[in-house]
């Protein structure tokens, strides 16, 4: 399984759809981040990840317009605009990706 920072995953619990940012890639561990909850953090396997039902959501970054970072040095920027609309992926940066749900029912 091929994980890059900036992609997002999702997760399919009994309540909700849940997703997460890739911060960081290494050798054997990714860190992976809520986008709902930007302090809830953890770190898996690539491994743990697909065996654990993480589906790849969206290549593009998402970035929350929203959000206010209390330091100034903990603030990462954008590699690009948040506004940019990518035609690919029918949404800008800044705009949540639409979860990749499967169809369980048919």
């Amino acid at each position: 399984m091929d994980i890059h920072t900036g992609e997002i995953y999702g997760k399919q619990t009994a309540a909700k759809f849940v997703m997460y940012n890739v911060l960081k890639v290494s050798k054997t561990i990714v860190t992976l981040q809520n986008i709902d909850n930007p302090l809830s953090l953890f770190e898996t396997t690539a491994q743990k990840l697909a065996s654990s039902g993480y589906v790849r959501i969206s290549q593009t970054p998402y970035i929350d317009l929203a959000a206010t970072p209390k330091k100034r040095k903990a603030a990462r920027k954008p590699t690009r605009c948040p506004l940019t609309f990518d035609f690919l992926e029918d949404r800008a940066d800044s705009q949540r990706p639409t979860p990749i749900l499967p169809d369980l029912f048919n």
